[in-house]
C-alpha cells in the first residue's frame, strides 16, 4: 500500500468521526429528573379502567357460605378468598367455558340438592371437584363429585365394569348429598362439612382435636384444604356477580341440552352401539349422555333395570 491510499484512509476515518460527533452534540438532551406535579395529578383523576392493564376488583365485605358467615375481618381469611377470587378470574378461558356449560347441569344439581337438604350453595363445591366435568383424578376418584370407589358402593352406586355410576349425574348427586347430610350430623354446621369432604371426616375431625379448634378458619391445615373452601367462596362471588369481574355472556352464550328420551333396559344389550342405531341414535350419543355406561355392552342382573338417555 503506497502513502497516498493511507492518507485517503486517515482522511475517511476523520470524517466520520467528525459526523459521529455531531450527530450526539445534535442529540436532544433526555430528561431524568421526576414527573411535575401536574402530570401526576392528571394520572391520579384518570379513572382505573384506563390506566392500568390490570383490573383490580372489589373484593365483597360481607360473606357467607350456606348461610354461615366467613370472617373477612380476619386478614388472612380476606388474603386467601382474594387469592382464590383473582386465581380464578384471570384464568378467563377456564371461567368463560365452565359458566357456559354450568347452564347444562346446574338446575339439576341445585332441585336434587335442594330435595335433599343441602344448601345451595354446594353446586360451587361440585365446580371445585370436577368443573362440572367427568373427570377422574389420579387417587381414582370420578365424575362431577369425585368419589372414591368404595364411597360410591358405601352410598349405594354400582361400579362395575359395565356401569359406574359415580359418572351418573344424578345418582352421584344423590349419594354426594347422603355423605355431606352425614358429615352435617358430625360437625354441625356446613363450612366443616364442605372442608371434610376434601380431606376426609377422619382427618378433618383429627385436626379439630389436635388443634383445640372447631371452627375451619381458626385451623392450621393442608394447603389445598386451606385453599378449598376458599376456591367454593370464589366460584361463588364471580358466579353471582360475573358483569363484576368482566363476564358478560349473553343467554345464547350458554351451553343447552337437547330434549331427551328415556329408555327403559332390564336385559342384556350384546352391542351398544347396534342398540343406538335402533334406538335412531348413534354411539356417540349414547357414551355422551349416559357416561356411566362404561363398555361397549351392557350385563343386566335379573331384577335389575337401567334409564338410558338419548335425544329425542
Amino acid at each position: 500500500m503506497n502513502k497516498s491510499h493511507l492518507i485517503l484512509i486517515y482522511a475517511l476515518l476523520i470524517l466520520c468521526l467528525g459526523l459521529a460527533g455531531y450527530a450526539i452534540w445534535k442529540t436532544p438532551e433526555v430528561s431524568t429528573s421526576e414527573p411535575s406535579v401536574a402530570n401526576v395529578q392528571l394520572l391520579q383523576s384518570m379513572p382505573l379502567s384506563s390506566r392500568d392493564t390490570v383490573r383490580l376488583f372489589n373484593i365483597p365485605t360481607e360473606l357467607t357460605f350456606a348461610g354461615e358467615k366467613v370472617p373477612l375481618e380476619i386478614e388472612d381469611v380476606k388474603e386467601r378468598l382474594e387469592r382464590e377470587i383473582y386465581v380464578n378470574a384471570y384464568w378467563q378461558s377456564n371461567m368463560i367455558l365452565l359458566m357456559k356449560r354450568s347452564s347444562k347441569f346446574l338446575p339439576e344439581i341445585e332441585q336434587m340438592l335442594k330435595e335433599n337438604g343441602i344448601p345451595d350453595d354446594f353446586k360451587y363445591l361440585a365446580m371445585a371437584e370436577s368443573a362440572l366435568m367427568n373427570v377422574a383424578s389420579p387417587a381414582g376418584a370420578r365424575g362431577f363429585w369425585q368419589i372414591m370407589e368404595s364411597t360410591g358402593k358405601e352410598y349405594g352406586l354400582e361400579v362395575s365394569n359395565d356401569v359406574d355410576e359415580r359418572y351418573h349425574l344424578k345418582k352421584a348427586t344423590l349419594a354426594a348429598s347422603k355423605y355431606l347430610n352425614k358429615a352435617h350430623k358430625r360437625f354441625g354446621d356446613w363450612t366443616a362439612v364442605a372442608a371434610s369432604y376434601n380431606m376426609g371426616q377422619a382427618g378433618f375431625s383429627r385436626r379439630q382435636e389436635d388443634q383445640l379448634a372447631k371452627d375451619y378458619y381458626e385451623l392450621y391445615l393442608n394447603d389445598e384444604t386451606s385453599r378449598y373452601l376458599f376456591r367454593i367462596l370464589a366460584f361463588k362471588v364471580i358466579f353471582e356477580n360475573p358483569g363484576e369481574f368482566g363476564f358478560h355472556l349473553r343467554e345464547s352464550d350458554y351451553y343447552q341440552n337437547p330434549n331427551f328420551k328415556t329408555v327403559t333396559v332390564s336385559a342384556d344389550i350384546k352391542n351398544l352401539a347396534s342398540w343406538a342405531k335402533q334406538q335412531g341414535s348413534n354411539y356417540k350419543e349414547l357414551k355422551l349422555y349416559n357416561p356411566w355406561l362404561r363398555d361397549k355392552d351392557l350385563n343386566v342382573k335379573r331384577g335389575k333395570t337401567y334409564e338410558i338417555t338419548l335425544p329425542e
